[in-house]
């Protein structure tokens, strides 16, 4: 997207020593006294062959007389066998760096020497790139006629034309146009030299390029339009000339956003009032079915966007695809400043997506307390359902957020409500793994015996999950570690099964499966299940139960492949036959 589209990758000019010295900075002394040699010694009358040095990035005394457009030094060196055409680090030559610093004489006299013009840098830049993209016009008067094209592109497409409107420089951009420039020559990602000049607020180059018969409705791979770089970069007054010649101003791009849904989601409240103005559709759907407002509800500066839409007559309880409300979006990043002004303005404070979560159970998943604080304020119904048949209190303690639980439960909710599960929020906080959870929801009366519908009391899922404080805290406070479930198992059964691979994956997300990451967090995790085994067993768990298939804790152990767990156990019953 636009968004992340800052600007172009132009040419890496680097910085040279220009006092040389000792050249601790990693360039050599000579490179710095390159200047000022003359009359000192004349490399032509040396009866050896010099060897010119190079710094560490390989830039050579050529590269440095070049960009100091020192020409006397230059013509020296080059007389003394200095290569013309040498190439530094990044492959830049000597030429490279007499256009950047915009030195027309030390380029003639390169040229004289046969540089060469069409010599490309690591980013497949050439000298006109870089004459283009450093405002170096006489440079590029020098360098065009010996070039067969102006319109060679670079590693990412781009023209010289694109990097001279990208930097707004318009004698540049009309020379360029003048030696025969493809106004309409686009990037890898189809983008023109306008979507540059727009996304940076070029207004002048702009509007050269459209006298020039640039086509203000032309888009990228994506579906970009001129109108929507600029919406999105904030760019007020190009978006004030594009509307004022007419462009669509409701154009879609191929994820269905508007200029007004880019504009909303970087904040870009002068736009946004601008576009509306202009009569722009507030309820205008994406792909997905958000309208601006749930843009400038979920975005980090677009709390005056929010109100400008809602001002303008924007639906505050227009629901996506997936069923969320703008104030659904505010739950999820916590903008509850925003939710006021959404509830203020007739936001339903109970409104479900299609999981049936409502504002307060995202917050809660979220661990917005503030927000949270706001809608239980504005009425929110703290015991509804939501996904799961779950309240806000166990997304809340699930999700470790402590806080929000304390503020959930100082509005009255009943602390051992069930889900459908038969899950209590202490089963919930035992599966998430936060020990201040679980002794918040026990000093306030969770009953920590509990069972769900599978008879599984929260200290199962603590073994479950290898947490072993939130295991260490449940039996403290008198948890039964030999308590079995509807199937016979306890909580050493569990432990003895988590499946490791999972929770691997869990912890490093994406990561490779058979990367050394990936090993390695399993065999963390397979330490953990291992404590929570060993800690179980000190507290008298039973190795030798059986559940109702006739398994016992060594038996999940070796089927699981947990090594450490099976050794660990298996000593266990031995030693108690000893």
């Amino acid at each position: 997207m636009w968004l992340a589209s800052r600007s172009l990758p132009t040419t890496v000019l680097g910085s040279v020593c220009a006092d040389g010295n000792d050249g601790s900075d990693g360039a050599l002394a000579v490179h710095g006294q390159a200047s000022c040699c003359l009359g000192f010694v004349d490399l032509r009358d040396l009866e050896f062959s010099y060897q010119f040095p190079k710094d560490s990035e390989k830039r050579t005394p050529l590269h440095v007389a070049a960009f100091l457009g020192d020409a006397e030094i230059i013509e020296l060196l080059i007389l003394s066998g200095a290569r013309v055409n040498a190439k530094d680090n990044m492959w830049l030559t000597p030429l490279h760096r007499a256009v950047a610093s915009r030195s027309e004489e030390a380029v003639q006299v390169l040229i004289k020497h046969s540089a060469d013009v069409n010599a490309r840098d690591k980013n497949w830049q050439t000298p006109l790139h870089v004459a283009a993209a450093n405002k170096a016009v006489r440079c590029a008067e020098v360098i065009i006629p010996l070039l067969s094209s102006v319109n060679v592109s670079d590693r990412g497409g781009r023209t010289a034309l694109h990097h001279a409107a990208l930097n707004g420089h318009v004698e540049m951009v009309n020379l360029l146009l003048a030696k025969g420039a493809n106004i309409n020559a686009f990037d890898k990602k189809d983008r023109r030299a306008l979507h540059w000049a727009a996304y940076m607020g070029h207004l002048d180059v702009v509007a050269l390029l459209m006298d020039h018969g640039a086509e203000a409705t032309c888009k990228d791979k994506k579906g970009y339009t001129p109108l929507h770089a600029a919406a999105s970069n904030g760019q007020i007054n190009v978006v004030k000339h594009l509307l004022n010649l007419g462009v669509e101003i409701d154009e879609i791009n191929v994820y269905g956003n508007t200029a007004l849904h880019l504009a909303c989601y970087n904040g870009q409240d002068a736009v946004v009032n601008e576009l509306t103005d202009y009569g722009a559709n507030v309820n205008q759907p994406n792909n997905s079915g958000f309208t601006p407002l749930h843009f400038a509800a979920a975005s980090t500066h677009g709390a005056l966007c929010l109100e400008l839409l809602v001002n303008n007559g924007a639906d505050v309880n227009i629901q996506s695809k997936d069923g969320k409300s703008p104030l659904h979006m505010t739950a999820v990043h916590g903008r509850f400043t925003r939710s006021q002004t959404l509830i203020q303005n007739g936001g339903e404070i109970d409104c479900v997506d299609k999981d049936g979560n409502t504002p307060l159970h995202v917050a809660a998943r979220y661990g917005h307390e503030l927000l949270i604080n706001t809608l239980i304020t504005s009425g929110a119904d703290t015991a509804k359902c939501g996904i799961h048949s779950m309240f806000p209190l166990h997304l809340a303690a699930l999700n470790a957020h402590s806080d929000c639980c304390r503020k959930l439960l100082s509005s009255g909710f009943e602390i051992d409500t069930p889900d459908k599960f038969g899950r209590t929020c202490l089963h919930a906080a035992a599966a998430g793994g936060n020990v201040e959870c679980i002794k918040l929801l026990q000093s306030s009366g969770a009953d920590f015996h509990k069972k769900d519908k599978c008879g599984r009391t929260p200290l199962h899922y603590a073994a479950a999950n290898c947490h072993f404080h939130c295991i260490e805290t449940l039996v403290t406070t008198g948890a039964n570690v030999n308590e079995t479930d509807d199937w016979g198992r306890t909580a050493l059964h569990y432990a003895a099964a988590s499946d490791m691979d999972r929770k691997s994956k869990t912890t490093l997300g994406n990561a490779h499966e058979n990367s050394e990451e990936l090993e390695r967090a399993r065999e963390v995790k397979e330490k953990e299940a291992a404590l929570c085994l060993e800690f179980l067993l000190q507290n008298d768990a039973n190795p030798a139960l059986r559940d109702k298939e006739g398994y016992n804790s060594i038996h999940y152990a070796a089927a699981y492949g947990h090594r450490q767990c099976l050794e660990l156990v298996s000593c266990f019953v031995l030693s108690c036959f000893l």
